[in-house]
């Protein structure tokens, strides 16, 4: 299967319960966990929390935030995008 078979998958999927059985049918549990932390290091860089303090809280390393916050600084990126348009709150960090 290539990557564009798997986007065209996703995106036959139009609730949030078939995608997370369809996540828990073909991801590890690692795999979705990686999924779930990226995505929520993005959230916290749309937010404005500061990598240092993204680190802190998620105990993930400065480079792969580092990552993140190059594609949230690009006004074009999908991921901006998303972040627009899904209803997102602020966490608060421990």
């Amino acid at each position: 299967m290539s990557e564009g078979d798997l986007a065209r998958a996703f995106c036959c999927i139009q609730n949030p319960q078939d995608m997370l059985a369809f996540f828990k049918e073909i991801f590890t549990p690692a795999e979705r966990k990686d999924f779930s932390l990226r995505w929520e290091l993005m959230k916290m860089l749309k937010q404005g929390y500061s990598q240092r303090d993204i680190a802190s809280a998620l105990g993930i390393s400065l480079c792969k935030i580092t990552r993140g916050a190059k594609i949230i600084h690009n006004p074009k990126s999908t991921t901006n995008r998303i972040l627009d348009q899904a209803p997102i709150r602020k966490e608060r960090i421990a």
